[in-house]
């Protein structure tokens, strides 16, 4: 099958199971996904939202953030692993964006990338999610689907962004994106994978992970 038929059968079978996509992070305004995203780094969607309901109870913008003690805010963000590091890196950030950015998420990814802990799939989300803007954010369930559907080579996500970002139409981009995480969770996880129990590696998957 050439590639252009695969990346038609794999948006008709996304859409298929995933009509309607919502973000998966809880969150309240462009900053509060910012952190969400920051934090699910490493962790699970639903350890994130075990715990940002009391932090953004607290502090739901970079000013009342700076105002919580570095160990109180450890602490509440401890479940979520990378604690030392992911609480250094919301206090230094949100002391960026309000001495940089008058308080605001910058909109491009140069300056969300200079910001502490926000790397370019972080900046992708954001791009994405809370400004419109087409981004193609690769995480660990797109890179693995990627590879196994034979759209890439699988060698780094940022190779995998680029054929992602070439092969699929870029109005679709931030949509497929949560698409594709949703349908690795559910049909093509990382362990116990049987290709034969998922409908698009089924069609499209490399031969290899068959034998």
């Amino acid at each position: 099958m050439l590639k252009k038929d695969k990346v038609k059968f794999i948006i008709k079978k996304l859409d298929e199971f995933y009509p309607e996509v919502n973000p998966p992070l809880d969150h309240k305004n462009n900053y509060t996904l910012l952190i969400a995203v920051l934090l699910s780094a490493n962790s699970t969607d639903k350890s994130v939202n075990k715990v940002t309901p009391n932090l953004f109870k607290i502090a739901n913008t970079p000013r009342k953030m700076l105002q919580i003690p570095y160990e109180e805010l450890y602490q509440i963000i401890k479940p979520c692993g990378l604690g030392p590091a992911k609480a250094s890196n919301i206090l230094s950030l949100s002391k960026m964006l309000n001495e940089n950015h008058n308080g605001k998420v910058p909109d491009n990814f140069e300056e969300l990338e200079e910001l502490p802990g926000v790397g370019h799939k972080t900046a992708s989300v954001v791009m994405s999610q809370a400004f419109g803007l087409p981004a193609f954010a690769v995480d660990t369930h797109v890179h693995r689907c990627m590879y196994r559907w034979g759209l890439s080579s699988g060698k780094n996500v940022v190779q995998t962004e680029k054929d992602a970002k070439r092969l699929f139409p870029k109005e679709r981009w931030s949509k497929l994106h949560l698409q594709i995480i949703f349908y690795g969770r559910e049909y093509c996880p990382a362990k116990n994978f049987n290709p034969n129990d998922c409908p698009i590696t089924t069609v499209v998957g490399r031969r290899s992970l068959f034998k």
